[in-house]
This record gives structure tokens, C-alpha cells and sequence, in this order.
């Protein structure tokens, strides 16, 4: 499946900052990312917006189809940069193997031209939009409520919710992924803000025949939609439903487990491993994360320990996706080193595959196997949630008379090299990890 980078987060520098113009600077590090094995990047809202001189960074979008070229809301490049820049960094990605993910938002408007009046309500409001791209200019019928709906699924601050049974406005939104996907060039979507909406809305966009290069051509899909895990998968069973191409979801619920077994003294890993979360539920259709721009920057961070979260999705079936801070900012990227991402990227990209089988948990130790698919042959993976020694159990493995060694490691207190371990014939062997930390082991 592959790894995801979040190449953003709230407050990243603007383009006015002149070491840290932020397309250019992500293009800087494609080279070194794709090295990693990271294989796709997220990147933030890429159209203007309305403010930007406030935290917005694009989620509350004035002009869908200016991407840094005209002079409006106080500025011609957008918070990332310019036009020119963002192609370059899309190209620059597609040269080293990386595919480029939008992120669209598409529930909400902001930064009108003038006030109207709503016949319906008798109320005035910014609706009227102009933009300077000639595109998708906009007027109350165009938002919630319309003569074509009066209800609005779920509201985002006091910004005018798009109408989407607008036929319209239904038409413009296709028009809008059809050019980010044909003209500029990216391979797939991230869905802000998804509970805003129809459901309807996404399928068809994932459903939409897209042409690259004269042949079909189809996105990929993640929808953010923050709830239980039962209610995201009732949301993602009804997107795809009659879908050929199915979207997948960020796993909110994980997360918070993620967060339990790193912030919390005397955590279970049993109910980590146990727990409600669309990767035990329907692993197929799970984005697993450890952080992103929301939890990290809005009050709700990981504070302890972080890679033995780190260490869990990028074991585990999903599609893992590693948060710009962290890798960068945090340091916990440790390159040529055993003990951090990109050791765990590695052991993810050749060897993490296949189903998964819990060999032994408890409230302090959990063993489980990938079996293996194809070229990717499998791993053993041990979580130690023990603060004071190293610990192990004797399990049963798929292999016998098998020889292991661990690829990567991480211990709060200890980060020696775990000892290469045995199968007997049985397939039997016995697997450790340092105290609060993890061990991976693959095949020799």
C-alpha cells in the first residue's frame, strides 16, 4: 500500500518567509522522502484563501482555481507559494516515484465579494463570489439554503455551506477534480471535513472517468470524517456502496488509542489491540496516524514516547500515513539509524504484508506476524509496555527452523540490539523487546 507523508501543519511558514518558502522546501526534501520509501504526499488546501493572514492555511477557500497566480485577498501567491512553484514540486514528486494527494475542501466558502440577500430566509449573507480566475463564481443559490435543499448535514463555523444538489454546483465540483487530477496533475484526494455533505458527492467524484496521458486514469481516496468507529465505517460502507473505486478514512479511533497506550500510565495494551478502530474493524479501509495538523497543534498531541506508536502502524494492515513534524521537526525521521521512521518505513515497504496474527497479548506485552505476500515475506513484531526490563514470550510462528533478526528497535531506556532469535521445527521461538519499547523482526 505504501506510506503517506502529511507534508504540512497549522502555522507551517508562509511564502513570505524566505528560508522556509513552503513548496519549494518540501521539493527540497522529495529526494531524501522518496529515499525513505515514502511513496505519497499530502499536501495542504492549494487554492486562496480567504484569509491569509490568519491560521486558515486554505480551509476556508475563496477561489478554487487560483493556485498562486492572481492578485487577491492581499496577495498573489497563496500561504504555500506560487502557481509555478507548486507544479514544479508536483513534478519534482512525480519524477522520484512519489503520487501527490489534494486536499479539497469542498463543504464550506469563505472571503465573499459583497453580501446578498436570501429570498428564502429574508436574511443577508456573503455569498457572492467573483474570483479572479473567471471560475466557479458563485451566488446564494449556490449555497445552503437553496431551492434545491434546505437542509445542511452539519455546518462549519458561520461560513455558507456549498448546496451540492445544486446541479450546478454538483457540475463544478466534477470540473474542479477533473483538473486537479488532468491539468495539474494530482493522484488523489483527502476530503475535508466530509460529515458537511452527501455522501453521493464523494462516490462521484471517485467514480468519475479521469484521462492522463489519453488512458483512464483513477484517484485515490481518504475522507476525513472524525467519529466512532462504527459511525465512520456506517459513513464508508455507504460511499462505497455501488463504488468501483472506493475511499478510505482516517482512523480517529486508533489514534485515540494510540494516544491511551502513549500518555497513559498503567495502559492495556490489550484494549489497544482489542479496542474500536476501523483497522480491526475493516483494515481495507483504514488510514492509520499518530498525528496530524488538528490533533498535534489544536491541544490534543502525543506526548510520551511516540515511536512505539509509530512503531504499531507501521507493522499493522492499513495505510500508514507519518506526520511532517514529527519526521522532521521532532527528529524522529533517525536516518541510517534502527531506532526511528525510517527504519520502520523500511521494514513496512518490504516486509510488512499479508494478514495479521496475534501470537500472544497481554497487559503489557503484545506479539503478533504478518504472514507475508508475494516478495514481502513477513515480520514478527513485539510491543513491550513494561517500563523496567526487557520482555519476551515463547509464541508459534508460521516458520520453522527459521532464523530472525531484528530490523528495527526502540527502547524509552535502552536501545541495545535485540539478539537474533530461533524457530524449531515446531515453529516455536522465543521473541523479546526492550522495557517500553518495540523490536521488529524479519527472516534472515
Amino acid at each position: 500500500m505504501g506510506v503517506m507523508m502529511q507534508t504540512f501543519h497549522w502555522d507551517c511558514p508562509r511564502e513570505d518567509n524566505k528560508e522556509f518558502q513552503w513548496w519549494n522546501y518540501i521539493n527540497e526534501k522529495v529526494p531524501a522522502l522518496a529515499k525513505a520509501g515514502f511513496t505519497s504526499l499530502w499536501l495542504p488546501p492549494i487554492h486562496k484563501a480567504a484569509n491569509l493572514s490568519g491560521p486558515s492555511m486554505g480551509y476556508d477557500p475563496y477561489d478554487f482555481y487560483d493556485l498562486g497566480e492572481f492578485d487577491q485577498k492581499g496577495s498573489i501567491p497563496t500561504w504555500f507559494g506560487t502557481r509555478q512553484e507548486l507544479e514544479t514540486l508536483i513534478e519534482s514528486a512525480h519524477s522520484h516515484g512519489l503520487s501527490l494527494i489534494a486536499d479539497i475542501v469542498i463543504n464550506h466558502n469563505s472571503g465573499a465579494d459583497a453580501q446578498e440577500e436570501n429570498p428564502i430566509t429574508g436574511q443577508s449573507r456573503w455569498t457572492l463570489f467573483n474570483p479572479k480566475s473567471g471560475k466557479f463564481a458563485r451566488n446564494w443559490e449556490s449555497f445552503h439554503p437553496s431551492m434545491y435543499e434546505s437542509w445542511d448535514e452539519m455546518t462549519f463555523g458561520d461560513m455558507p455551506d456549498l448546496s451540492h444538489r445544486n446541479h450546478y454546483v454538483y457540475a463544478e465540483l466534477l470540473k474542479l477534480t477533473r483538473w486537479l487530477i488532468e491539468e495539474i496533475g494530482f493522484d488523489g484526494f483527502r476530503y475535508d471535513f466530509v460529515k458537511g455533505y452527501g455522501a453521493n458527492t464523494i462516490t462521484a467524484i471517485q467514480e468519475y472517468r479521469y484521462m492522463r496521458g489519453g488512458k483512464p486514469f483513477i484517484p485515490y481516496g481518504v475522507a476525513e470524517y472524525w467519529d466512532s468507529a462504527n459511525n465512520t465505517l456506517h459513513w464508508v460502507n455507504k460511499v462505497n456502496f455501488s463504488n468501483s473505486n472506493p475511499v478510505d478514512a482516517f482512523d480517529f479511533p486508533l489514534r485515540e488509542l494510540l494516544k491511551g497506550m502513549c500518555d497513559q500510565y498503567g495502559f492495556s495494551l490489550k484494549n489497544l489491540v482489542n479496542g474500536d478502530s476501523i483497522l480491526r474493524a475493516q483494515p481495507q479501509s483504514t488510514v492509520t496516524f499518530v498525528e496530524n495538523h488538528d490533533l498535534r497543534d489544536e491541544g490534543r498531541p502525543i506526548t510520551n514516547d511516540k515511536l512505539l506508536a509509530y512503531s504499531f502502524i507501521l507493522t499493522h494492515e492499513g495505510y500508514p500515513c507519518v506526520f511532517w513534524k514529527d519526521y522532521f521537526n521532532y527528529n524522529l525521521a533517525l536516518k541510517d539509524s534502527p531506532n526511528g521512521i525510517d527504519a520502520l518505513i523500511q521494514a513496512h515497504e518490504k516486509y510488512a504484508a499479508g494478514s495479521t496474527d496475534v501470537l500472544y497479548l497481554d497487559d503489557n506485552l503484545y506479539i503478533m506476524q504478518r504472514t507475508g505476500y508475494g516478495d514481502q515475506h513477513g515480520l514478527i513484531y513485539v510491543l513491550n509496555n513494561n517500563g523496567d526490563d526487557w520482555h519476551g514470550q515463547w509464541v508459534n510462528t508460521k516458520w520453522a527452523n527459521a532464523s530472525f533478526r531484528p530490523v528495527a528497535w526502540w527502547g524509552n531506556n535502552d536501545m541495545s540490539r535485540p539478539a537474533d532469535q530461533f524457530t524449531n521445527s515446531d515453529g516455536r521461538g522465543h521473541f523479546f523487546s526492550p522495557a517500553r519499547g518495540y523490536a521488529v523482526y524479519v527472516v534472515q
